[in-house]
């Protein structure tokens, strides 16, 4: 085992606070006799690139620092490989380090927890879902907690284009203003390559875990080591059942309301005109996409 390991650090993160929030987690591992490497970049591009860099020459570990953003990019690099990841969760949502049980917005915890775990091999391996669109190369993107499309897509794109803060905040205020315009989306839904589902529905989400939007349960009983995604499927529902149902997601009680369908598959293949498709938090573009399970793609160090 190196005794190296890699830090990875938002390249974006404003006048340095991704360094500096990643300092706990480093003084602890230091402490723990770790030798610690910091990778960021000039963009998210070269900060993946120098990642696959680091995991080729050999880094014992990567601990990804920041949020779901983050935890997405490494997955990138480290899918299909030995190297086990960490997370130091300081972002906004942190979905993925909840539904895994790790320690959130605490790097010194975080850091020491990551430590003790190489020390002492506590790694799980975990699924990943890959997504690959109509007509893409077959590489994929990776993901570790939910793709989502349909209504919610939509108030992320409307999201991504508000000039406000980012966060739950913002997300509530762009749910608002698409329920103005709101309609259900004519689906085709094809479970590992059985018949096509056709049906009209509000929102498709396919989870490996559980939650998204820090703390939206949509998924709610996804276990990311069974092989299979969690497909929750949100009917026609009206603006209004869609109010009443909406807060009931942040509890995943809403998996017994009647207009929610839940399947279980290994690929799941997603069509409906004007959505678009979103995955761990990051656009993935417009449907059609086919997600598929893929097990124990991610080695994953555990309190």
């Amino acid at each position: 085992m190196s005794a190296e390991i890699t830090l990875f650090v938002n390249p974006t993160a404003g006048r340095g606070r991704g360094a500096r929030v990643a300092q706990p987690a480093a003084s602890a591992l230091r402490a723990a006799g770790f030798c610690v490497r910091t990778v960021s970049g000039a963009d998210a591009g070269d900060a993946l690139a120098q990642l696959r860099t680091a995991v080729r020459e050999g880094t014992g570990a990567v601990l990804a620092v920041g949020g779901d953003g983050m935890v997405s990019l490494a997955l990138q690099a480290l899918a299909g490989t030995l190297v086990p990841l960490g997370v130091i969760a300081v972002g906004t949502g942190n979905d993925f380090a909840r539904a895994m049980g790790l320690p959130v917005r605490d790097p010194e915890q975080a850091g020491r927890l990551a430590g003790e775990a190489l020390k002492e091999g506590r790694i799980r391996e975990i699924d990943l879902g890959r997504v690959d669109r109509a007509g893409g190369t077959g590489s994929g993107t990776w993901y570790g907690t939910v793709l989502c499309s349909g209504f919610d897509s939509r108030v992320n794109d409307r999201g991504n284009r508000m000039r406000l803060p980012a966060g739950r905040f913002t997300y509530d205020l762009a749910m608002i203003a698409e329920l103005a315009a709101f309609r259900p989306f004519p689906y085709r839904i094809t479970l590992d390559d059985g018949p096509v589902i056709e049906t009209e529905a509000t929102l498709v989400a396919v989870g490996n875990g559980s939650s998204y939007g820090g703390g939206m349960r949509i998924c709610a009983d996804a276990v990311p080591d069974d092989g299979l995604f969690d497909i929750t499927v949100v009917g026609d529902c009206t603006r209004a059942t869609l109010l009443r149902v909406f807060p009931r997601v942040y509890r995943g009680t809403h998996l017994s309301h009647p207009k929610v369908t839940v399947h279980r598959a290994r690929k799941v293949t997603l069509e409906a005109a004007g959505s678009t498709a979103y995955a761990d938090g990051e656009p993935m573009g417009p449907l059609p996409v086919t997600a598929e399970c893929v097990p124990a793609a991610l080695r994953l160090l555990m309190p």
